[in-house]
């Protein structure tokens, strides 16, 4: 099986950036307790804080995996352009927020990515990547 997380602006930062918020973790060392707990799974992390390459990344490879987890950062809450490109993706895919973005400020609680993934997982920090992978893996399982 095959997943592609895909992050967007500022998670580069990640277990840098506001630790209270976003955690102590960085994107290393999620992908090490990834492998470390799903070894079966193939799981290509990729960032960027570019908004066209996200899109990009969504039309040009996503349908080569299994299932796809996404975290556009700040791009969540206001880019038309990555719902569209999710739209037309046909695979399972789940968004993933590490804080909770229903707690923070009011314009962080929209999506507009939400109607055109199968889930939202929001406010477990890295776990939340965990979980994720979880599903696609069981839902890929059980197909």
């Amino acid at each position: 099986m095959k997943i592609l997380i895909l992050n967007g602006p500022n998670l580069n930062l990640t277990g840098k950036r506001d630790p209270k918020v976003y955690g102590k973790i960085s994107f290393e060392e999620l992908e090490k307790m990834i492998k470390e707990k799903y070894p079966l799974v193939d799981v290509t992390l990729f960032q960027t804080n570019h908004e066209g390459e996200i899109i990009d990344k969504l039309q040009s490879e996503a349908e080569e995996y299994d299932g796809l987890v996404i975290n556009a950062g700040a791009l969540t809450h206001t880019s038309i352009a990555i719902a569209d490109a999710l739209e037309s993706v046909k695979i399972p895919k789940l968004e993933v927020h590490l804080s909770h973005i229903f707690s923070r400020e009011e314009y962080r609680r929209i999506s507009m990515l939400a109607p055109y993934c199968d889930g939202l997982i929001s406010g477990l920090g890295m776990n939340g990547y965990l979980v994720a992978i979880q599903y696609l893996y069981a839902r890929y399982a059980n197909r």
